[in-house]
Formats: C-alpha cells, sequence, structure tokens
C-alpha cells in the first residue's frame, strides 16, 4: 500500500510517469471491478472499455487532487457510474421500451438489469443515487463504491478504516432509501 501512497502523492505533483505507473498498478484490481460492474454481458461497454474510459476521464480532471488510494477507489468508481450512465442514456436515445421495473434492490438486480438493457432502471437509480448524495454524501459514497466499483462491504471496511458493521447499516438505510425513491413507495421492504 506504501508504493501506491507514493504514486499517488507524485502523481499529484505533477510527475505524468507516476500517473501512467499508478494507472499500471491498479490496473488489474480496476478491470476486476469493472468486470463485476458489467456482468452479464450486453451491458453497452466491456470491462477493458470502461477501465480505460475511466482513466481517460481521470486523467483529463487533472485538477482532482487523489489523496490516497481510498480516494482513488471512489474517485474512480464515479467515474465508472457516470461512463455506464451516459453510455446507457447514449444507446436509450436511439432506442425506447423496457418498461420492466425491478422490485428487489440489490447490486445483483441492477447489474442483470444493466446487462438485460433495462436502461430505465439504471437511470432511475441514478437519479435516486443523486438524490441520496445530497442528502448524505457518505451513504451516496457507499453505494458508488458497492454498486458502481464492485467493491465488497469487507474491501470498503478497509478502504474507509470503517467497520463492516456500521456500513452494512448503512447499506440498509442506503438501499431503503433507494428502493423507495424507485419503486415511489414511502414503505422499504424487509430484508
Amino acid at each position: 500500500m506504501g508504493e501506491i501512497t507514493e504514486l499517488i502523492g507524485l502523481a499529484r505533483a505533477g510527475d505524468r510517469g507516476a500517473a501512467d505507473n499508478l494507472f499500471a498498478a491498479l490496473y488489474g484490481e480496476l478491470k476486476r471491478l469493472a468486470r463485476q460492474q458489467l456482468a452479464g454481458g450486453g451491458a453497452p461497454l466491456h470491462a477493458t472499455s470502461l477501465v480505460h474510459e475511466a482513466y481517460l476521464k481521470l486523467a483529463r480532471g487533472a485538477e482532482v487532487a487523489i489523496n490516497d488510494r481510498q480516494h482513488f477507489y471512489a474517485v474512480a468508481a464515479l467515474a465508472m457510474r457516470q461512463i455506464v450512465i451516459n453510455q446507457i442514456r447514449a444507446r436509450d436515445t436511439q432506442r425506447r421500451g423496457g418498461d420492466v421495473r425491478i422490485e428487489a434492490l440489490d447490486t445483483q438486480a441492477l447489474r442483470v438489469a444493466a446487462a438485460e438493457g433495462l436502461s430505465a432502471d439504471v437511470l432511475a437509480l441514478d437519479a435516486a443515487l443523486d438524490k441520496l448524495s445530497a442528502l448524505d454524501p457518505t451513504l451516496g459514497k457507499l453505494v458508488e463504491m458497492r454498486f458502481f466499483a464492485g467493491l465488497e462491504l469487507s474491501e470498503i471496511s478497509a478502504l474507509l478504516d470503517r467497520s463492516e458493521r456500521s456500513l452494512k447499516r448503512d447499506w440498509r438505510r442506503a438501499r431503503a432509501f433507494l428502493y423507495c425513491e424507485i419503486s415511489g413507495t414511502s414503505e422499504a421492504p424487509d430484508d
């Protein structure tokens, strides 16, 4: 972890070689996360494309000062989220349809929805996530890391230096909020 933190510091100071080395060092992990995000096939992007698009987005936004490994994953998750949402929106401008609604809100169901072209559900999630992030940025960040970066709670716990138990509690709150927003009800389903 020390090497990554050092590379982040050098990249933040403007060392282009360090930025490239940072991407190379984390490429495998980012590709694994992108694969999880796009599991099921049929999504508008492939894992390699998503990782490269995210890198280009991060490289162009050089004004974003990444502080540490956890911040890097948070920024990468946000970049991946924006790319996937933009791809779905672009695809949906060419075709309309897909009135199928997802009843249960969980990461696997949403990944399947994205893979099967149920973009209305993913776009509804994006809008609900924007609302959640405005109300509670910590919960919004957790959802991005969990769904869009594909991290497990144990991985997020290590990155955020928070207990897995408190993250589970936050995850339940975030899921309940998102479910209510997406379904238009005021009552979340039982877990």
